[in-house]
């Protein structure tokens, strides 16, 4: 396939830890948190054109233009390296909106990588991080394209090798709004900080979990629910739940049930980024 008109992925994410260990005095969270990539993707096409405009071949409904991650991600690239071409982006949706997995983020940070190369920018991977940044908190990630220990406000990554176990995800029918949960009283702001080594031993718990819980009640019921099959966890604020099995069967014998009753997704963590397997294969 010509380079050009390749798929470019877009995987999500799973927050396997979420601590939140102070508030900076502009009210942002510091954090420490556990991303790992798994193979449920959204795939972007991007396809040249002969003027100087960025568009979207199939905008998501409700969401202008404009406020794309996507096409922001595009029209900063090409404001901040002075690019004149334009592209017409085309988005195959697979990734929940609004479930915690971070669709939007990889979207802008595929969009990111992929024009980087294909109009040959030449744009460092750290410099790719620093503007994702300016598009939204969870894009660093995606673009740093490895499992990784999260601190700061989440930016601050560390790579790190994490079992690559088989995952079973459910998204509940409601969205979090993470400004509220972050803004909740009740929300534990003072955990104590802990080691890697603290993580992987099984320390892996979501500061955001009992707030989460208590305003959402399909949250609730879909870690209830998850939990009879494996010890079952909410990815971010939510609202998508997962669980780790270590084998594909096991897996299937939570999912085929769940299925039945809950948008799931029987999918496998992976360490590194299938968008930079892709690029190395541009």
């Amino acid at each position: 396939m010509s380079e050009v008109y390749k798929r470019w992925p877009a995987p999500a994410k799973l927050n396997l830890m979420l601590r939140i260990v102070g508030q900076r005095e502009d009210g942002y969270h510091l954090l420490q948190t556990v991303f790992q990539f798994i193979d449920l993707c959204d795939w972007l096409v991007f396809r040249p054109v002969n003027d100087s405009v960025i568009s979207l071949r199939n905008p998501l409904p409700g969401v202008p233009e404009a406020d794309d991650l996507t096409f922001r991600a595009a029209q900063l690239l090409k404001e901040e390296t002075g690019y004149e071409g334009g592209v017409v982006i085309e988005i195959e949706k697979h990734l929940p909106m609004g479930g915690g997995l971070g669709g939007g983020s990889s979207d802008a940070a595929t969009t990111l990588v992929a024009l980087n190369n294909l109009w040959r920018l030449g744009l460092s991977r750290e410099r790719l991080m620093q503007l994702g940044l300016r598009l939204g908190a969870d894009v660093p990630i995606f673009v740093f394209g490895h499992s990784a220990w999260a601190e700061g406000v989440g930016e601050v990554f560390q790579k790190i090798e994490v079992p690559e176990k088989w995952i079973v995800v459910l998204k509940p029918d409601c969205h979090v709004d993470t400004k509220e949960i972050f803004s909740s009283k009740d929300l534990t702001r003072d955990s104590k900080s802990i080691k890697i080594a603290d993580f992987i031993a099984g320390q892996h718990q979501n500061d955001c979990l009992g707030v989460v819980r208590k305003l959402y009640p399909s949250v609730d019921r879909a870690l209830r629910e998850l939990s009879i099959f494996s010890e079952a966890r909410l990815t971010g604020t939510g609202a998508c739940v997962f669980a780790q099995f270590d084998t594909e069967l096991a897996a299937k014998k939570a999912y085929l049930p769940l299925s039945k009753k809950w948008q799931s997704y029987l999918c496998k963590g992976i360490n590194r980024s299938p968008l930079y397997s892709s690029l190395n294969g541009a």
